[in-house]
């Protein structure tokens, strides 16, 4: 029997960026913010951002969280408030940064940090928060008027935005427009896939061109190092395919719509999977990587994966661990992560993929409905 693997990258074929490719051999410019960087620049600032802020790209969004950390980061402050339901990358920039990281619970229903425990570590030690970053859950267009409010009261946010390019709201692309910096994922396995990259995003322009500096060893003009720096360029060689993608993009992003909806209806029409399982509450039209939901009360993930592979389908538990359960992030401050906790136990992620069919959904469902 065939089996349904969790996720199937989908990258551009070559015959789309050969034309660009074909510009590399012409200008001989490799990296160092080349010319077709410097146009996908562009094009993500116009078709996204409504030509508000600036763009950079990065070599990876781990680097990029890095980047953004310390650029912004309070020199004061030693901690940086985050979800621990998130990947290791967010605690990891942090602590290369010099901070520690401070675990945040999260909502039950939208998955996202809670922000009244946000209020209460301030109340109680604002003058020691260097920088507090939340996740995007999944993709979601995340309202951050309160992330807004507080980083234009002094208190900076970097957004961990890594599934989230491509996802849109009513005001555009998810953060247009917002002061903080937001740093998107273009690894292979996310929705807008290149292989390896990220994208680094803020309304304030001044602050995109202090992290693209620093991102080429802190130089200035004259190539003398004046800040802390790394090298964190993109090549053209993947500048190629993310041009490549952004002419794809729309259509890939309405496929994996279309299998997320497919999904949904499934579930609502399975009486045990509308009463018993629960999906994440969510905002805007999301650029989907897998889909995650929670496997009954009573049960944990581990119980179900194992259905799903005695039945040749492979899904993941994205967060499971959660950072604050992993050795080596345990000794770090948390607050009460009760929610979180619950969460984790039953977050299941589930295939999505462009070329998944309507046969591959309905026999994850068929299985799932079937219960232990």
């Amino acid at each position: 029997m065939e089996k349904i693997p969790f996720l199937k990258p989908n990258l551009v074929k070559q015959d789309s960026f050969k034309e660009y490719i074909s510009e590399i051999e012409k200008t001989r410019h490799y990296s160092n913010y080349g010319p077709l960087n410097t146009v996908f620049e562009s094009r993500v600032l116009s078709e996204y951002f409504n030509g508000i802020g600036g763009v950079t790209t990065v070599n990876n969004a781990t680097t990029g969280l890095m980047l953004a950390i310390n650029q912004i980061k309070r020199p004061e402050g030693c901690f940086a408030l985050m979800p621990s339901f998130t990947f290791s990358a967010t605690p990891l920039a942090a602590m290369w940064c010099g901070l520690e990281p401070y675990f945040v619970d999260i909502n039950k229903e939208d998955w996202c940090m809670n922000k009244d425990q946000i209020k209460d570590i301030l109340a109680k030690m604002a003058d020691k928060v260097a920088v507090i970053v939340p996740y995007a859950t999944f993709g979601t267009n995340m309202n951050l008027s309160f992330y807004k409010d507080l980083h234009e009261q002094g208190l900076p946010v970097v957004i961990d935005a890594a599934p989230s390019f491509g996802t849109m709201g009513v005001d555009g692309a998810f953060s247009t427009g917002f002061p903080g910096i937001s740093v998107f994922s273009l690894h292979a396995t996310k929705s807008f896939g290149i292989g390896e990259g990220g994208l680094i995003y803020s309304s304030d322009d001044n602050a995109i061109n202090e992290i693209r500096q620093a991102g080429n060893f802190g130089f200035s003009s004259n190539r003398e190092t004046v800040s802390k720096g790394l090298n964190s360029k993109l090549s053209e060689y993947g500048a190629a395919i993310a041009l490549a993608t952004l002419d794809a993009f729309p259509e890939k992003r309405e496929m994996r719509q279309k299998i997320f909806e497919q999904y949904r209806k499934e579930f609502q029409s399975v009486p045990f999977l509308k009463e018993k399982w629960a999906m994440q509450k969510t905002e805007g039209q999301i650029a989907h990587q897998f889909m995650s939901v929670l496997c009954p009360e009573g049960h944990t993930n581990a119980d179900y994966v194992k259905l799903l592979a005695d039945n040749h389908i492979e899904a993941r538990t994205y967060f499971s661990p959660v950072c604050h359960q992993q050795k080596f992030f345990s000794a770090f401050n948390q607050t009460d992560l009760s929610v979180t906790n619950k969460i984790s136990k039953r977050i299941i992620s589930l295939p999505l993929w462009e070329e998944m069919k309507k046969e591959d959904v309905n026999k994850i469902v068929t299985v799932l409905s079937k219960g232990l």
